[in-house]
């Protein structure tokens, strides 16, 4: 989950009220293109989840101040100080700080891309536990395995999957927006912070390159990763409870596993292993 946060910032020195150094009158104070002066444009406190108008404001001769948040009286954003890979290992540590920066108050369009790369992870893996439980020693058997039309398969069914589970959140929060009176859901912005928390998957492939006694149990944490990081998203996201959130993510399992047993039932030959597999872990 990388991040356009930016670095290196740090408050001006001397009066906040932008007097600058060397001088004794107030400059004009300037916002810079970062806090996007268009009304529509609205971040938010990574404290209070409180909306905010900006960042940081840029006051002549390259002085730069934080913006205070006037609900708790912190930093807006600490974040675009930070250096990326902090804000990356605080989002591995599911802190809802840096989900908000990065949900919030950075522009990412990679979570189409980082959807595909996780689903190809979870493909091959399906791909090669299904491969490998059908090894024989018979020739013909090498061509059979050399076919990507297993590869293709699995790929769809992870695809209708992971839309099944993602219905599943969906379904179960706008059937429980009225009981809240909650105004419309974001259902854009909730669909990228899950598609961006789902990142964990990317250990799948090192699971499987690194094979070892231990790879179940490392599958099994790897999807109780994801599920965290899903937690946190929906959380952070919609600001609600985490009894909410939890009914959201049991949803989502439910409907999940409803399309397996679905698959299962057609025969699409998933393999034993992979239904293991799938029980399991993905």
């Amino acid at each position: 989950m990388g991040t356009g946060g930016r670095s290196g910032l740090r408050p001006g020195k001397g009066n906040p009220e932008g007097v600058t150094a060397g001088k004794g009158k107030t400059d004009e104070v300037t916002v810079t293109s970062a806090t996007d002066a268009s009304a529509s444009c609205q971040y938010r406190c990574i404290e209070c989840n409180q909306e905010a108008k900006e960042l940081y404001r840029d006051y002549n001769h390259g002085v730069l101040k934080i913006t205070i948040c006037k609900s708790c009286q912190k930093p807006v954003d600490k974040y675009i100080e930070y250096d990326p890979v902090i804000i990356l290992i605080n989002a591995i540590l599911c802190k809802a700080q840096a989900y908000r920066h990065i949900l919030f108050n950075t522009k990412i369009n990679m979570h189409g891309k980082l959807c595909v790369f996780c689903l190809l992870c979870e493909a091959y893996l399906r791909w090669w536990q299904l491969q490998d439980s059908s090894r024989s020693i018979d020739p013909d058997d090498f061509i059979r395995y050399a076919k990507e039309w297993d590869f293709y398969r699995m790929f769809a069914i992870a695809s209708l999957e992971q839309t099944a589970y993602f219905i599943g959140i969906f379904a179960f929060l706008w059937v429980e927006r009225p009981i809240r009176g909650k105004e419309k859901l974001n259902f854009t912005l909730l669909l990228k912070a899950l598609l961006l928390s789902s990142y964990g998957k990317l250990l799948l492939i090192p699971s499987v390159i690194w094979e070892h006694d231990y790879t179940p149990l490392c599958l099994r944490l790897i999807k109780v990763f994801v599920l965290t990081s899903n937690f946190q998203a929906i959380r952070v996201t919609l600001n609600i409870n985490r009894k909410l959130t939890f009914l959201a993510i049991l949803s989502g399992l439910l409907v999940e596993s409803t399309v397996v047993y679905f698959f299962q039932r057609m025969e699409w030959a998933l393999g034993s292993d992979c239904a293991i597999y799938k029980s399991q872990d993905f």
